[in-house]
């Protein structure tokens, strides 16, 4: 298992039990998103203070496990 994925904690109470970065309420799929739309690392840990550069590694190695399964579920995604 990655050491990485340490940082990421599961809550039920934390965003209805989304993965979120350990002791934040900042979620895997925030930081992912923010990625995904070119928004550099140095940016989110500016607009996150509490973040640091382990914990965004740590959100692609959650993704990146979670896509290592067996089973994969495809969407339908339109990019304009």
């Amino acid at each position: 298992m990655n050491k990485l994925l340490k940082h990421i904690e599961f809550n039920s109470r934390i965003l209805h039990g989304k993965p979120v970065i350990k002791g934040t309420r900042i979620s895997v799929e925030i930081i992912l998103k923010k990625l995904s739309q070119n928004i550099s690392a140095d940016e989110i840990l500016t607009d996150y203070p509490n973040l640091t550069i382990s914990d965004i590694k740590a959100a692609l190695a959650y993704a990146s496990e979670l896509l290592s399964t067996d089973e994969l579920l495809t969407i339908s995604a339109q990019i304009k």
